[in-house]
């Protein structure tokens, strides 16, 4: 059969039913455009999330855990050595905390192929002291520029620069929530104290914000050399090791290695943020399933459509039968106007999905715990655009594909004979 001849008879048709055939259009057009749009910004909100923590966060973390000794003295005793027992009168000690041998480890991780970069921090419970004011916080001594090599630390400090850390002899960069709390101001000195007592001062250089305000109000961060003399230990005191991957999926299985290998507690970022990522992957979930149900709908708008068409046109199909032509050539025409609506509405809501993107993109977002973020995220990965039209060519196609058989059907004597 002519396919010229089935191209022309399927245009008629859709013509003579024209406002159906736009409504329909419509309803396609309006599904990829919320499909796109909404799995555009869901992503980039996504994207935005997992940054703040995967951009602040160690692939692997390298530390002392501290723990009761394992060696009890009652352990020890042939009485009651094999009896459950719950006194335990040697405790942890705090200088486990330390990670011993800590450059030749970071040597050996340096050298293998699978890690980007290491960076070296200490981590310890302090009281922050501002004239009356005393709050508990955590105090971070890292090692500046490695830092922010790795973790683009200056990103997070909005006030100040990051490497006066290196460049000011005992400064300190405050959450700026713990900042308001103490009321500290750029140059103002602070008294730092650890839970041993020792007590040193230092001046504020900065604040930074990570975005997470019950995290701001009580990190704050320091050189490697101040915080290794606000302790009172060696230069070679380190509590931790963060270690960044090339390749991030495969840090639960490298964690697993090094505590083997190093003899240290490893946790991978996987491990640490499960519930996170749990959250990003039940948004996206959400998401793809309200888009592909607004794709269903459409599909429906358009079955209904030529089914109408097929009853309102008994008897042009008993005619084109009686003429020669066959089920087939009666199946490719309804198939034709089917796929016809969903291309032309699919292609105007790829166009549409893209620009509301743009106009969500465009929208300020300003934020006092975001302040690296302008405007509202939006991801313009093109597999977004690929799954909605081919999604859609396919409940198009199905959509037709009923109403086309029924049609194909149709016994044009019967219909005749009924008139």
């Amino acid at each position: 059969m002519n396919f010229k001849l089935i191209k022309d008879i399927s245009i008629s048709l859709l013509l003579a039913r024209w406002k159906q055939t736009l409504v329909a259009a419509i309803g396609v057009t309006f599904s990829i455009t919320m499909f796109i749009a909404l799995l555009s910004f869901m992503s980039g909100l996504n994207t935005m999330l997992d940054s703040l923590i995967i951009n602040r966060t160690a692939h692997v973390r390298l530390y002392n855990e501290i723990q009761p000794s394992k060696q009890q003295p009652i352990d020890l005793s042939k009485q009651f050595g094999k009896d459950h027992n719950f006194i335990r009168s040697v405790k942890p000690k705090d200088e486990r905390l330390e990670i011993y041998n800590a450059g030749a480890i970071m040597n050996a991780l340096k050298s293998d192929t699978r890690v980007s970069g290491t960076a070296p921090k200490i981590t310890a419970q302090v009281f922050y002291n501002i004239g009356t004011i005393d709050l508990t916080g955590v105090i971070n001594g890292i090692d500046v520029e490695a830092e922010n090599k790795l973790f683009t630390f200056n990103d997070y400090v909005t006030t100040g620069n990051y490497i006066d850390l290196k460049n000011v002899p005992n400064s300190i960069i405050l959450g700026k929530a713990a900042a308001d709390k103490m009321l500290a101001k750029i140059g103002d000195v602070i008294q730092v104290t650890t839970p041993r007592g020792e007590r040193m001062p230092l001046k504020v250089v900065g604040y930074f914000q990570s975005g997470l305000q019950e995290l701001d109000k009580v990190q704050s961060y320091t050189s490697l050399n101040t915080a290794q003399k606000l302790l009172g230990v060696s230069g070679s005191y380190i509590t931790d090791i963060q270690v960044k991957l090339k390749d991030i999926n495969i840090a639960p299985q490298l964690a697993k290695e090094y505590r083997q290998l190093f003899n240290l507690e490893a946790l991978d970022i996987q491990t640490a943020n499960s519930q996170f990522e749990t959250g990003s992957f039940i948004r996206t979930l959400i998401s793809y399933a309200v888009g592909i149900t607004l794709l269903i709908v459409a599909g429906f708008g358009i079955y209904n459509i030529l089914n109408m068409m097929i009853y309102e046109k008994m008897d042009s199909i008993a005619i084109l039968k009686a003429t020669g032509f066959s089920g087939a050539d009666v199946n490719r025409i309804f198939l034709t106007i089917a796929l016809s609506i969903g291309v032309f509405g699919g292609i105007l809501g790829l166009i549409f999905g893209f620009g509301v993107s743009a106009l969500i993109d465009q929208v300020p977002f300003v934020t006092a715990s975001l302040p690296t973020i302008k405007t509202y995220p939006v991801d313009y990965n093109p597999k977004f655009y690929i799954i909605g039209i081919l999604f859609l060519i396919v409940t198009t196609y199905f959509a037709g594909y009923f109403p086309s058989r029924k049609a194909s059907k149709i016994d044009p004597v019967i219909i005749i004979r009924g008139k």
